[in-house]
């Protein structure tokens, strides 16, 4: 059996990068908004990963 990736966690890890480069522009240019929402984008893709993840574990155990 494949071991497959839903779309919420796809989504949530896309997110996690969104967040992590937005965080590090806003620190590279001094931009604390920037900087602020990065980490935002960053904890709402862990958030959705792990919706996905639980998801996932779920739809397995049936």
């Amino acid at each position: 059996m494949r071991n497959m990736v839903n779309k919420d966690q796809v989504a949530g890890l896309a997110k996690q990068l969104k967040g992590s480069v937005k965080q590090a522009a806003g620190k590279a240019t001094g931009n604390r908004r920037t900087q602020a929402e990065g980490m935002a984008d960053k904890v709402a893709g862990k958030v959705q990963k792990a919706y996905g993840d639980v998801k996932d574990k779920v739809k397995k155990a049936f």
